[in-house]
């Protein structure tokens, strides 16, 4: 590709210059980028979590196992002495959770497995 430029030696006129070979030369750039592939056809899902009220990270404010709520899901499940906390299934944090705590599992939905964590 070939551009002419044609000189015009007032100011105006060569920041108008500037300002369209700027341009052309971003668009130019733009189109020589390709999509990666995989980021176009990686889809994150998310366990669904209707019947769960979640209320924040367990152990830690990014913890994906949560503290839970009550609603009429849960209500049966709720005990003074312990917590009731949500683990996606099948997750490393699930595992973990289970090694730390020895919880007693009450539950599973929409992708959670629902646990009541002992206070100590």
């Amino acid at each position: 590709m070939v551009l002419t430029i044609q000189m015009n030696f007032s100011y105006g006129g060569m920041m108008k210059q500037l300002a369209g070979i700027g341009l052309i030369l971003c668009l130019i750039g733009c189109q020589q980028m390709p999509l990666q592939p995989e980021a176009a056809d990686t889809v994150i899902r998310s366990p669904t979590n209707q019947d769960l009220r979640l209320v924040r990270g367990y152990r830690s404010t990014d913890d994906d196992c949560q503290l839970t709520g009550e609603n009429a899901f849960t209500n049966d499940f709720l005990d003074d002495a312990a917590d009731l906390v949500s683990c996606p299934s099948g997750s490393d944090a699930e595992q973990s959770l289970i090694e730390m705590y020895n919880p007693r599992q009450m539950a599973k939905t929409g992708g959670y497995t629902v646990y009541s964590v002992p206070r100590r």
